[in-house]
């Protein structure tokens, strides 16, 4: 193949807190309310609800490993979502060689400098949020996906370059087997003879030159892969101090004692499990797409790669099960108190006894 004109996209998510005010967002940082890219075939009622914030940033220090070159400066545009999630996509415009790309596939399996170099452009702007976020707290965990992007192809060059593509989405620079490429490949679909959207686990592949609502659903789906990972990386936390205290409990050889009555403790359980109805429910309706077959098919795409249905049924159980560990502690702390309070009936009435028994 000869040279090919090919876009970058690379996409970090982020988390920061448990809600953003965006009205008051929007009149603090220089962006405008992010409506979804439209073609042509897009209804209206296709949109965010409600619609996040998005502002163009300086990306100068971000840089393709390898030492790949762009045609243009890197562009990078930040999307903040009101349930507190923020979105880097930044773009790198290249002209490469198949094999070029391929050696780049290669070098982006490993992130970590890309996710430090992603943290460092956000940081100031996650500042500047900070008093319009409720429960402001930056979580630790970036979630990353990248996207290879070309002009449209015809259907024998997809046929013909299947494990070319394969390997660029598996981030693999080197050849795969047969079963491998067929695995990698197998979810995607074409809107048109010309036009072509795969997606792997770590990265994706789109033929099409007018991608942009594309882009933005894959982007979305993303986010809602972090916002998962970080409820259920708190639920894990709770469980673990929930079998902390019932083996504690367990080595001191006794019941509850009391006054250990673990609301506060309850009262956070709870309170995580509201935070994550929520998010579901916020994550789930603030992008529609009933009404869009091409749009709903990369959102399923996208949601079977990420695993996002295991993921929400991953958490309802956790929530389930801290929930019942936390209200069989409180139950215990109860019937500590209930046999306390009971041995102190029976002494009171023992002395009110004894004490008639002398005055007679």
């Amino acid at each position: 193949m000869d040279q090919l004109d090919a876009t970058i996209h690379l996409a970090f998510a982020f988390d920061i807190g448990y809600e953003i005010d965006l009205d008051r967002a929007r009149a603090m940082l220089p962006g405008e309310s992010g409506l979804l890219a439209r073609r042509r075939r897009t209804p209206e009622s296709i949109q965010y609800r409600p619609a996040p914030l998005r502002l163009t940033l300086d990306a100068s220090g971000m840089a393709l490993p390898g030492g790949l070159a762009t045609t243009r400066p890197p562009r990078a545009e930040l999307t903040v979502f009101d349930f507190a999630a923020i979105s880097l996509m930044v773009q790198f415009p290249v002209r490469a060689s198949p094999y070029e790309l391929r050696e780049l596939a290669g070098n982006l399996a490993e992130p970590g400098p890309l996710n430090v170099a992603a943290r460092l452009v956000v940081n100031p702007w996650i500042e500047r949020l900070k008093p319009v976020v409720d429960g402001f707290e930056v979580s630790d965990l970036i979630e990353e996906y990248i996207v290879f992007q070309i002009g449209d192809v015809k259907p024998e060059w997809i046929t013909s370059n299947i494990d070319w593509i394969a390997g660029l989405i598996r981030l693999e620079s080197g050849p795969l087997s047969a079963a491998e490429v067929r695995e990698a490949t197998k979810l995607g679909f074409s809107y048109t003879p010309d036009d072509l959207v795969m997606l792997d686990w770590a990265a994706g592949f789109v033929a099409d030159r007018d991608c942009a609502d594309t882009l933005q659903v894959i982007e979305f789906a993303n986010v809602q892969l972090l916002e998962f990972r970080h409820i259920d990386d708190r639920l894990d936390d709770r469980l673990e101090a929930a079998y902390r205290l019932i083996h504690a409990e367990r080595g001191r050889g006794r019941r509850p004692t009391l006054w250990r009555t673990h609301s506060a403790t309850v009262r956070s359980v709870r309170e995580l499990e509201i935070e994550a109805t929520s998010l579901f429910e916020r994550a789930d309706n603030n992008l529609k797409l009933i009404g869009d077959q091409y749009l709903s098919r990369v959102f399923d795409l996208a949601r079977t790669r990420f695993h996002l249905g295991e993921w929400q049924q991953s958490i309802r159980r956790k929530l389930e099960v801290v929930g019942d560990v936390y209200d069989l502690l409180v139950q215990q702390a109860g019937g500590t108190r209930m046999e306390v309070l009971e041995v102190i009936v029976v002494v009171l009435i023992a002395l009110e006894i004894l004490l008639a028994l002398i005055r007679h």
